[in-house]
């Protein structure tokens, strides 16, 4: 398919209530896993959370492995908590193929109260093990029908829409089917204005991406750098922020001081960069953990408001400032348009 084509023809055919239906126009909703959430009523948004996850490979994985009630019960008070605590959204991160079930999502943010919001994509990280066979032989193209088709239809026939691509790449340089399904994720958002977040497993990696996307007409604004904070070369956080590109420092660990005192540095160094405007933090918290025990250990997303904010504060970081990082740039960042360089 000549590619130049795809991208004219993207931009014409968006046309659902989810998508800006004009290059430049920006939806003032999101799609939620329960339904549409207005912009201005994400409020405070853990960017990158998960409710289950299964690590059992691409080719094995599926509802078969689990009880839905099971699940639920287990994850439900630990979302509720997250409510009490004044959170509003939860984004969760998990793609197909490694434990995305819609159906608990929508009945978890019901119970919870809590905005959910799902993907579309896949991830290649992981050494590839989450990717099904047809990542290999399709071409970028193929996929990003795949995902435009979930945004358009909804997933699997639930009536459920995706508010973003999920994607994952390991360290650089990037493999030959990670390249494929960063270009295959920029056609997708050239189509739905779906952000992109993309586990990335070092700054070179990230670049890669970045470069990617750019090649193929999409402007790094609608790129999340996620997992930043596993690079250590921190003026690689600035020369991508300083193009655009989203920087997620999404660890936090409140039973780790070390781990909040890294994330806090991340911060600090931001700040001083003047590109706070430019940074998202999370937990990266959960999860059942299909095939494990009682879901193995499960890890709650109320660190970041118990131990992190109050450090933040001791800090010198202002109201303000924890606002832009929990509320304004999610927002930003989330935002349905077609970014185009």
């Amino acid at each position: 398919m000549d590619r130049r084509k795809f991208i004219r023809d993207s931009i014409m055919l968006t046309g659902s209530m989810w998508f800006a239906p004009v290059l430049g126009q920006q939806s003032e909703t999101l799609p939620g896993v329960s339904g549409p959430v207005s912009l201005s009523s994400l409020g405070v948004t853990l960017i990158h959370e998960h409710a289950m996850v299964d690590f059992i490979g691409a080719a094995e994985t599926g509802a078969h492995r689990y009880q839905a009630d099971v699940v639920v019960a287990k994850v439900l008070p630990y979302l509720t908590a997250l409510k009490n605590a004044g959170c509003a959204t939860l984004v969760d991160c998990t793609p197909a193929y490694i434990g995305r079930d819609v159906t608990i999502l929508k009945r978890l943010a019901q119970a919870s109260g809590l905005n959910i919001i799902t993907n579309t994509g896949y991830y290649g990280a992981g050494k590839e093990k989450y990717l099904p066979a047809h990542a290999y032989t399709e071409t970028a193209e193929q996929l990003a029908t795949r995902w435009v088709d979930e945004s358009r239809k909804g997933i699997d026939g639930t009536g459920i829409y995706p508010g973003f691509i999920k994607t994952g790449v390991d360290a650089g340089p990037l493999t030959p089917v990670c390249k494929k399904l960063l270009t295959a994720a920029a056609l997708a958002h050239l189509q739905t204005g779906l952000s992109i977040s993309a586990h990335t497993g070092n700054g070179e990696a990230a670049l890669q991406e970045l470069a990617i996307l750019q090649k193929n007409g999409v402007a790094p604004e609608a790129f999340r750098w996620v997992h930043a904070q596993s690079e250590k070369d921190k003026h690689l956080y600035v020369r991508a922020a300083r193009i655009g590109a989203w920087i997620e420092f999404d660890g936090i660990n409140g039973a780790d001081p070390e781990n909040i005192a890294q994330h806090i540095a991340c911060l600090v160094y931001m700040k001083e960069h003047k590109l706070l405007h430019k940074v998202l933090i999370s937990h990266d918290a959960g999860w059942y953990q299909v095939g494990e025990p009682d879901g193995g250990t499960f890890r709650g997303y109320t660190a970041l408001f118990e131990t992190f904010i109050p450090t933040m504060k001791k800090e010198g970081f202002t109201d303000d400032e924890i606002k832009q990082l929990l509320v304004d740039n999610p927002r930003e960042s989330l935002a349905i348009r077609v970014r185009k360089l």
